[in-house]
């Protein structure tokens, strides 16, 4: 049996909605096949994009959505994807598969998608072989209303207004990838290119400093202590690959053993928000800066058959729970944490949406985004879990994970049973408890869904009873839940 006892008298904040936010780059069929057909395409779209990948985002409310990369960004000069198509600059996308990159998606497409979805567009400039004009000018571009020769530029290329894009990361992963940088020598290229990032109305940036790479720490006080003053937040990359990057685990085939390694490599999140968090409190004690994780997932082995460039991989209840344990993670640290972007949105690693020339299916993933869709901007609780723990002294985890938010006359609990084989009784403590609703998502720990075979959804869920103040939940094993509390 589990106990977890809400608090509603003690809070960490707000949880914010960009905390459930996506990424999407140009990487295998992410863009291309999976968000963007083109106009003349049979699959059904507006303006090119699928109409069908734009629904899901739209149905589970996706707050904003990272573009164009990843490793990408610091080889993409965004002059090279606006105007007509077919006089845009060609080139091969070096970082995955090394594919030509036609640019037939870019800033308008992009700007288009985010307008169709109603997500807040977040974009990644180039600091790894972009100049800080370029930036600059990418900037006025989206952002200026002012008679000058780039927005005429904009103007002639077909929009008139501004679009006022808000947050704009500055170079990614600028310790690998974006440049292999020292973290003094990134402060100050930090230091120069957000400064010519300009205001250009009301719409003031929020700007995003490349962040540490995992359990870097040194990174973060180096670029904290010389930066802090002129970023608003601060970046996060995480990936759960169990095994090792040389021999990593298959999406389908895993044993127990695996299932419960990568979830105790998942739990490490909470740790590394807290060990970073903790330098950024020394140097920003009133918690300005947020804490941006754009990229977190699970890593595993490509499908068999599929460019290992592209980064296909299918996803089982196991990523299920990866999402559960992390999203709940993030709720919890909502005092640092103001957003987060999982990677990626559709056919890249732990995708949300699987696409197949004209077909589409929502992943175990895509659901839990779908539970926890109450916890934007609400008021975290605080939600102690009384659980055994699952696995062996090198890989062990929590068998139950839970978080809690207050809005609108209702207390939202997302809990999951971690357990791959067996149920338990949870014994949720919130006094002032009224009437419950609940929702679901369970199955087997490899059970996924397919094309033509999508037996995983979110489904209504009435195990439960209440008896005072207690609400008494039989959860099935691998399973995560949503319940909705009248208070």
């Amino acid at each position: 049996m589990t106990r977890i006892h809400i608090r509603r008298d003690q809070s960490a904040g707000t949880i914010s909605r960009y905390i459930y936010g996506n990424f999407s780059e140009h990487l295998g069929h992410c863009i291309y096949g999976g968000i963007f057909v083109g106009k003349d395409s049979d699959i059904p779209n507006v303006n090119g994009i699928r109409t069908d990948v734009v629904e899901a985002m739209k149905a589970i409310h996706m707050p904003v959505l990272r573009w164009p990369g990843g490793c990408f960004a610091d080889e993409y000069h965004w002059r090279d994807g606006i105007g007509p198509q077919e006089q845009r600059r060609n080139m091969v996308n070096t970082n995955w598969g090394g594919v030509t990159e036609d640019n037939s998606f870019g800033t308008h497409e992009f700007m288009e998608l985010c307008s169709q979805v109603g997500c807040e567009p977040y974009i990644t400039g180039n600091v790894g072989s972009g100049t800080a004009q370029e930036m600059s000018e990418w900037v006025e571009y989206l952002n200026s209303d002012g008679d000058s020769t780039v927005v005429r530029e904009r103007r002639a290329n077909g929009r008139q207004d501004s679009w006022g894009v808000k947050y704009w990361g500055v170079g990614n992963e600028s310790w690998g990838c974006g440049g292999i940088m020292r973290p003094e020598y990134y402060a100050d290229v930090y230091r120069r290119y957000q400064n010519f990032c300009r205001k250009y109305g009301d719409n003031k940036l929020y700007k995003i400093a490349c962040g540490p790479n995992g359990a870097d720490t040194n990174w973060t006080d180096v670029v904290m202590k010389n930066a802090a003053f002129c970023m608003d937040g601060l970046s996060l990359h995480f990936y759960t690959v169990p095994g090792s990057w040389e021999h990593k685990n298959k999406a389908t085939e895993f044993t127990k053993d695996d299932y419960i390694e990568t979830l105790a490599i998942a739990s490490r999140m909470d740790q590394l928000v807290t060990d970073h968090a903790a330098i950024m409190d020394k140097y920003d004690p009133d918690k300005r800066v947020g804490l941006i994780v754009d990229e977190w997932g699970t890593w595993f082995e490509v499908e068999p058959g599929t460019n290992p460039g592209f980064l296909y991989q299918q996803n089982t209840m196991r990523d299920a729970m990866v999402a559960a344990v992390t999203l709940d993670i993030f709720n919890r640290h909502c005092d640092r944490v103001y957003m987060a972007n999982i990677a990626q949105t559709v056919n890249v690693l732990q995708a949300i949406i699987l696409t197949e020339d004209g077909k589409m299916v929502l992943t175990p993933t895509y659901y839990v985004f779908d539970l926890y869709q109450h916890h934007m901007d609400a008021k975290e609780l605080a939600c102690e879990v009384e659980a055994a723990t699952l696995g062996t002294e090198k890989f062990r985890v929590a068998g139950v994970t839970a978080s809690a938010s207050e809005k609108d006359g209702f207390v939202t609990v997302t809990l999951s049973n971690l357990d791959p084989e067996k149920a338990d009784e949870v014994v949720i403590s919130l006094p002032g408890a009224g009437e419950v609703t609940g929702r679901i998502l369970q199955g087997k720990m490899d059970a996924y869904n397919d094309f033509g075979n999508s037996p995983l959804k979110t489904e209504a869920f009435s195990d439960f009873e209440t008896r005072g103040d207690e609400i008494i939940v039989r959860m099935p094993a691998c399973s995560v839940a949503e319940l909705r509390v009248k208070i």
